[in-house]
Order: structure tokens, then sequence, then C-alpha cells
């Protein structure tokens, strides 16, 4: 019964590792513009540390087009928003 329990608790392990690794996937798109690690650089805004709330807010005004854009508007409409709360949970996380 302990192996099978300590094989659920690294199956779950591992799954949450493959989601982080994902998030961090969708989020390597972001760092053109918003900087690796989300720190951009000068002209831009940095998404690091911001509140996660307020991502997930600009992030759908600019996918349903409440909010002008030149390119996140397209980027945006890509993902699903599960994945844009999973995006912004994901900056939210990182050291300002």
């Amino acid at each position: 019964m302990k192996w099978l329990a300590v094989g659920a608790l690294s199956a779950a392990a591992l799954g949450a590792q493959a989601e982080v690794s994902q998030v961090r996937a969708w989020a390597a798109a972001c760092a053109n513009c918003h900087g690796t690690m989300g720190k951009a650089e000068t002209g831009n805004e940095s998404l690091a540390g911001k509140d996660k709330d307020e991502l997930i807010q600009k992030m759908m005004d600019f996918k349903t087009g409440r909010k002008p854009a030149t390119i996140m508007h397209q980027l945006t409409k890509g993902y699903s928003d599960e994945q844009l709360q999973q995006l912004a949970a994901y900056f939210a996380s990182l050291k300002k």
C-alpha cells in the first residue's frame, strides 16, 4: 500500500512539473517584447511580479478587442481563457 501511495504522489509531482513546463513554453512567446522571465527591456512592460488578476484582465481585454493593440490581440486569441489564466499566474509568481 505504501508503494501505491508513493507512486501516486510521484505521478502527481511529474504532472505538475509537466504543467509548469508547458506554461513556460507558452510564456516563451512573450519574451520578445516582455523579456526573458517577464523582465522587459526599456520601452516594454515587465510582467514579472504583476498582479495576477490585473494580467488576466489585460489579456482578456486584448483577446476580446476591448483594448487596442498591435499584436497582443492576435497572440491572446491563440490561447484559451484557461491558458491565459495559467500564464497570468506564472508571470505573477516571478520575482520583479
